[in-house]
């Protein structure tokens, strides 16, 4: 078996846990590759028990035989580790160093019988949407897609922006709002959700379009088809404005014409034993639990 190991950044407090996924990584004989920058961030403070190979991006996968990516922090490095896996089909396995974690769901405490049972195939995949943005413009280079979300938002002012929406061509809804979200199912549980949108099952085949601080209080989320494919134009009192996908961000202005649809590929998500989505919400979210003593 051969992993790719994969972080943002070595934090000096995370250097224990970071040592001892090596050492469970050697002593199972796995083979380890470790990304190019993550490895440069370690600055030795990390002691390989067996040599390790640098890992430069997605074009690594055609030569090397990668069979899983491991990433060590929260879901944002889920979401990075996405823009290099791309469309290989090589698996994730979350391991979460972070604090909520509904994508990196598996904790440090169980990561030696994680890898034990994945080396054993006792593990499923859960298969996960992804967005794709179109544009008249080059915007996000060879990258354009999103395993959350794509936003448009306000920038430089405190002024909203008016943003006309289609679908499928025929008209939405004009939005006269602080920015608008379209979420994927896994991207429910993000900003999404803390704009007031509904959580999605991830196999549900839906999209969620959220808008930022409405002005019209009747104008809510609403959930449609991912076979849709959603358009807009921008307009606002300044010239540009904000496009995101995940935790990456570009300026536009009102000639960028963008929209956005599913990917014709899908990210997978290493699951093991019961680590599930309700287990994953439940826990996460709390509920089903009396905090009152």
């Amino acid at each position: 078996m051969q992993v790719v190991v994969f972080g943002k950044r070595a934090k000096e407090k995370d250097i224990p846990f970071i040592q001892s996924v090596f050492d469970v990584l050697n002593e199972q004989g796995i083979n380890v590759f470790v990304h190019k920058d993550y490895l440069l961030g370690m600055n030795g403070n990390v002691n390989f028990p067996s040599d390790v190979g640098r890992f430069d991006g997605y074009n690594d996968f055609t030569v090397k035989n990668i069979d899983f990516v491991i990433t060590l922090g929260g879901d944002g490095t889920i979401l990075e580790a996405a823009t290099f896996i791309r469309n290989s089909n090589t698996p994730i396995l979350g391991v979460n160093l972070g604090r909520l974690g509904f994508l990196a769901s598996i904790e440090k405490a169980h990561f030696e019988e994680v890898i034990i049972a994945m080396k054993n195939g006792r593990f499923t995949l859960d298969e996960r949407t992804l967005l794709k943005l179109e544009c008249n413009l080059p915007l996000f280079g060879d990258i354009p897609f999103a395993l959350n979300d794509l936003t448009l938002l306000k920038r430089d002012t405190s002024s909203m922006i008016t943003i006309k929406t289609f679908v499928n061509g025929a008209f939405l809804n004009t939005y006269w709002a602080d920015g608008i979200i379209v979420s994927t199912p896994t991207g429910s549980t993000g900003y999404s959700l803390s704009c007031g949108g509904p959580i999605l099952f991830p196999d549900s085949g839906n999209l969620v379009i959220t808008p930022v601080a409405p002005h019209n209080l009747n104008v809510r989320p609403i959930v449609i088809s991912d076979d849709s494919i959603i358009s807009f134009e921008v307009e606002g009192r300044t010239d540009n404005f904000l496009c995101t996908l995940d935790s990456r961000w570009e300026t536009i202005t009102d000639a960028h014409q963008i929209a956005v649809r599913k990917a014709d590929f899908k990210v997978n998500l290493v699951t093991i034993g019961e680590n599930g989505f309700l287990k994953t919400i439940r826990g996460k979210l709390s509920w089903g639990e009396d905090k009152r003593n």
